[in-house]
């Protein structure tokens, strides 16, 4: 019994990320209750000694996730004025004081750092998730597959329901989200589907552990009948949901989580990577065709103010003001606005650039951009070993995909900004590095029956 509590604690607090973590501006409530439940697995992680050793792809990982913490505080120390006037973007600053008669205080490279501490709150679910995994080991792969399709499912069920009762259903969870759509859980449309999406694979990997397994035909029957519902739910949420996002990325998804399937037991042949790429720059050149009515390529998306053409276009001007070092994580709502024409600026207002990649090459500069590279690498060389490995894993290979949905969605949204997809992410992250659930041996049993003291292994 005490086992199985310790391996449902990734699991179980994944359930809470993706029932209450589905905004990036609101449910400040809910976010704060996850970040304090998020400080004890983090602590643990931290003063809790391993049995094993953490496998070489998993220190890589952790050791980006340390110097991503070492950029924010970097952010934060205070400099004094000599230095901060030499960065880029602060000569308005500098002036201001100058204007007031005031001498230049000592500040730090962030322009706005309460922006930048609430930021790096934001992602302390996701790194609890990882200490959970790598340090603690407190999971087992299927219970955290389950956990997300069983919440995804669920999300498809609320989300029909939002949708019968029309945009002032009280069942919409955020006071901004998108009415007359399925959301589920979110405030937005395009991470329930990215979340759908992601499920896809995890469906697959599931089915396959239960038929290595060797269990009965009975039983991989039943399984089987009821991964097909869940696959049929999700398949329908995403149809429902009309995501232009989600049924891009669903395309490749299914592609990729067939090849899983096809070649369970053996590496994939490089022409099969070749041909999922492929496929997905089919199905993003679809979605950006002009029939589907995108704000990124189309004509009117080009006069929009709140378009993302003009938001991509406006944080690319920003950027090149504020490198090398940007403006600080988190001050991305406070330098927008500067950069916006004043003659177009109506009612609607950017809280993020829509595309994460550029929107942190704005935030932390040629620092951020090699980081981002560094984990790219990183996330590459994985794939590449998880898909050619002669003895596969399946959640490893369903984790990749889920991973790069994810990144892809990237570059047209912000997914990573809510707790509920980042927790996924983190989550698809630590299988991709084989990080190792904690499990009784046989010799570990016997001496709990007779009430021996033993150590688990991770």
């Amino acid at each position: 019994m005490k086992h199985l509590l310790r391996v449902a604690i990734v699991p179980a607090y994944l359930v809470l990320c993706l029932v209450l973590g589905g905004a990036s501006g609101g449910g400040h409530w809910a976010n704060m209750v996850l970040q304090l439940l998020a400080l004890p697995l983090v602590a643990a992680g931290v003063l809790i000694r391993r049995n094993t050793p953490m496998a070489s792809a998993g220190k890589q990982l952790m050791w980006l996730v340390a110097f991503s913490a070492a950029l924010v505080i970097l952010h934060l120390i205070p400099l004094p004025p000599a230095l901060w006037t030499s960065l880029a973007g602060r000569e308005p600053i500098a002036r201001g004081f100058q204007m007031l008669g005031q001498p230049l205080p000592w500040l730090p490279i962030s322009l706005a750092p309460t922006r930048t501490i609430a930021s790096a709150l934001w992602a302390l679910p996701a790194v609890a998730i990882l200490f959970g995994m790598f340090r603690l080991g407190a999971f087992t792969p299927r219970w955290l597959a389950g956990a997300l399709i069983s919440v995804t499912a669920v999300g498809v069920g609320l989300g029909a329901l939002q949708l019968s009762g029309g945009e002032t259903s009280r069942l919409y969870l955020y006071r901004i989200a998108n009415r007359n759509a399925a959301t589920g859980f979110f405030a937005n449309t395009n991470n329930m589907a990215e979340l759908m999406v992601v499920a896809i694979p995890f469906v697959a990997a599931l089915y396959l552990a239960a038929v290595r397994k060797g269990s009965s035909v009975q039983k991989r029957s039943g399984v089987l009948i009821i991964l097909l519902g869940a696959l049929a739910v999700l398949v329908v949420g995403i149809a429902v949901n009309r995501s232009l996002a989600g049924i891009g990325l669903a395309v490749p998804t299914v592609a990729a989580t067939a090849l899983m399937i096809f070649f369970r037991g053996r590496r994939v042949p490089v022409w099969g990577g070749a041909a999922i790429v492929a496929l997905l720059g089919a199905s993003i050149a679809l979605v950006l065709s002009t029939p589907f009515g995108n704000n990124l390529t189309t004509d009117a998306a080009r006069t929009s103010q709140s378009s993302r053409y003009t938001a991509f276009g406006t944080t690319i001007e920003a950027t090149k003001d504020y490198l090398p070092l940007g403006s600080g994580v988190g001050t991305f709502p406070q330098i927008y606005p500067m950069y916006e024409d004043p003659q177009r600026v109506d009612r609607w207002y950017m809280n993020h650039a829509h595309n994460d990649y550029l929107e942190l090459a704005l935030e932390t500069g040629i620092p951020g951009l090699i980081l981002i590279a560094l984990f790219l690498l990183w996330w590459l060389w994985r794939v590449v070993r998880v898909w050619r490995a002669d003895e596969p894993d399946q959640f490893a290979r369903a984790a990749s995909i889920g991973a790069a949905v994810i990144l892809a969605h990237s570059f047209v949204e912000f997914p990573l900004r809510t707790a509920a997809i980042s927790a996924v992410f983190a989550v698809c992250c630590a299988l991709m590095a084989e990080a190792r659930s904690r499990v009784r041996s046989k010799s570990s049993a016997a001496a709990e029956r007779t009430q021996a003291r033993h150590l688990s292994a991770d």
